[in-house]
């Protein structure tokens, strides 16, 4: 891409993959000047939507959905670029803690696109912020029986744990461990695949409780992605899991760079700084985690909220 703007310097295209490879290799910074670059060129949904992922991890909620009802509001109804950006934006909503504009842009999404996999996922997520797993167990179905997705597959997986289908729960995580396991050996032999699943496995075989291979596939993804914010987030969880705190601080400094808001990112740093004996640090943390309910991982939320309640 770098290569290709040199002669082309008004291509938006092209400052979308430098963006896109940026902030998979970490560098943030090169990112927005890109971000820059291109939404000046072409203001459409590629650019709106790039920005409002820069405005996310950069802590800035109401800008990013901003940009994203933009970029929604650029495409055509119906088209999968236009219904994968209210997705995203629906996404927003949740861990702002507004459930009721992100149901009703899942629902959008579902009228504009028929059995669209990923808005069953986002009703199936909605679904779980009441309990009802049955409803989310058969939300996440659907969307599992369209999509080859691992994240959805993963979260059907724990969803049939809840619902206390211990062996479905068993059977489906294994399954899509061997799977994961049989693309990372592609994409190891294979650039082109383009891909690699090491950091899906590692928080897979922490659902299995087999730390070990966790930390093992976080790490090869590490190796890759040093300055990557969801990499090094990854990685503080695993040793957070094995108990080993100290390890985990210097990742978890890396993945706070952009002073991003996630409330799981935020979660994760508070019980980290918690089980490191920063008790204010811990407090104030999970305070701005938990602040407007956002709809996150059930465990995760109710294990942040009694070490708040214990601080």
């Amino acid at each position: 891409a770098t290569k290709a703007q040199k002669s082309n310097t008004y291509n938006a295209y092209i400052y979308g993959i430098l963006i896109d490879g940026n902030v998979e290799m970490g560098d943030y910074a090169a990112a927005v000047d890109n971000a820059d670059k291109m939404i000046s060129i072409r203001p459409d949904l590629s650019s709106y939507s790039r920005i409002s992922y820069l405005r996310e991890i950069h802590g800035d909620y109401p800008g990013a959905i901003s940009a994203m009802k933009l970029a929604v509001e650029a495409g055509g109804p119906g088209d999968e670029s236009t219904e994968w950006s209210r997705i995203q934006l629906a996404r927003l909503y949740e861990n702002t803690g507004d459930l009721k504009s992100a149901e009703m842009h899942y629902m959008i999404a579902l009228e504009e696109r028929p059995d669209f996999g990923y808005a069953n996922a986002g009703l199936g997520h909605i679904a779980l912020a009441t309990k009802d797993y049955p409803k989310a167990i058969a939300y996440y179905e659907k969307a599992a029986s369209s999509l080859n997705d691992y994240a959805i597959q993963e979260q059907l997986s724990q969803i049939y744990r809840l619902n206390g289908n211990t062996k479905k729960a068993d059977d489906l995580l294994q399954k899509l461990i061997d799977e994961m396991n049989n693309d990372e050996k592609k994409g190891a032999s294979d650039e082109s695949i383009g891909h690699y699943a090491d950091r899906e496995l590692a928080y897979a075989y922490l659902l299995k409780k087999d730390n070990e291979s966790a930390l093992k596939h976080a790490l090869l993804e590490y190796n890759r992605r040093p300055m990557n914010i969801d990499v090094n987030e990854t990685v503080a969880w695993v040793y957070y899991k094995m108990k080993d705190y100290d390890k985990a601080m210097p990742y978890l400094q890396t993945a706070l760079k952009t002073n991003s808001k996630n409330p799981i990112l935020l979660c994760n740093a508070g019980l980290i700084y918690a089980a490191s004996g920063k008790k204010e640090l811990a407090k104030s943390t999970l305070t701005e985690a938990l602040k407007n309910d956002p709809n996150i991982d059930i465990e995760l939320k109710a294990e942040s909220s009694n070490v708040l309640k214990s601080l």
